[in-house]
């Protein structure tokens, strides 16, 4: 059965920085990525790396603050969040898929870790 299990939420003041971890468990995919979605808003995607070029790509609101890596040996994905703003608020969700498609689109990816609230406070 595979999971993807989240965790590094919290509450952290603005400029400060998080580490969030995704512990994929069952078996491998080929794209791991990150979303967020903050309330009354649409999920959107924060980053995605590629597990065989290890290429990584932001949206524009991250890029420069943000790192997406990944940890073959354990099978865990990272996003570490820098120099984080009130606007980065949200519930953050890692994905994975092995599926073609748009990497930063959400529908792209068929499993999905249960979310972690990050919070920035100004």
């Amino acid at each position: 059965q595979v999971q993807l299990v989240e965790s590094g939420g919290g509450l952290v003041q603005a400029g400060g920085s998080l580490r969030l971890s995704c512990a994929v468990l069952g078996r491998t995919f080929n794209n791991y990525g990150w979303f967020r979605q903050a309330p009354g808003k649409e999920r959107e995607f924060v980053a995605v790396v590629r597990r065989s070029t290890d290429n990584t790509y932001y949206s524009d609101s991250v890029k420069g603050r943000f790192t997406i890596s990944r940890d073959n040996a354990k099978n865990t994905v990272y996003l570490q969040m820098n120099s984080l703003k009130s606007e980065d608020t949200a519930v953050y969700y890692c994905a994975a898929t092995s599926s073609a498609g748009l990497w930063s689109r959400a529908s792209t990816y068929g499993f999905w870790g249960q979310g972690t609230q990050v919070t920035v406070s100004s």
